[in-house]
């Protein structure tokens, strides 16, 4: 299972542009408190997010009660990473595996990116910016996993399209 892990968010838009592309590809999200707004509906529908009630997420007090309670392989998204993103292997459709993305301002703390650097990594880009926009790396992530294991238990056509109209668009 993928699992989108956000270290203390900043920015409720990002957050609810992941958390659509949580619903969009079955990915579990895990926020890590303190969260820099509320987690209520109004502050999550002005990101856009009609689907919250499909969202599989936990919110946790801290990153060491989210390490308890979790366990598989975790990448850490960094700028201080120095392997692209694409250089692992996120096939095998059995695995837990945790992106983790650090808060808007400052990223992932050092502290935690120390214990981890076999699993730091950086999606490559140019030298005239710093990094990406948040929600832009966490789909980038999922995208590459799932391409990796084939797009599992997702869509290639509109599900609530007919076959016919399905057809009557290739013509």
């Amino acid at each position: 299972m993928l699992n989108i892990v956000l270290y203390e968010p900043e920015i409720p838009q990002n957050t609810g542009n992941i958390m659509r592309t949580c619903v969009a590809t079955g990915a579990m999200l895990h926020l890590i408190e303190p969260l820099g707004f509320k987690l209520d509906e109004k502050s999550i529908k002005r990101s856009g997010v009609n689907y919250i009630d499909k969202l599989v997420y936990k919110v946790y007090k801290n990153y060491d009660e989210f390490l308890k309670e979790n366990k598989g392989t975790f990448y850490y998204l960094t700028r201080y990473g120095h392997i692209p993103h694409t250089s692992f292997d996120y096939s095998n459709k059995d695995e837990n595996i945790y992106f983790v993305f650090g808060k808007e301002s400052t990223g992932i703390p050092k502290k935690i990116l120390k214990d981890n650097l076999d699993h730091c990594m950086r999606i490559p880009m140019t030298d005239n910016v710093r990094a990406l926009n948040l929600s832009n790396t966490v789909a980038i992530m999922v995208y590459e996993a799932l391409r990796q294991q084939n797009y599992p238990n997702l869509f290639f056509d509109e599900p609530h399209k007919t076959k016919t109209e399905i057809e009557d668009y290739q013509e």
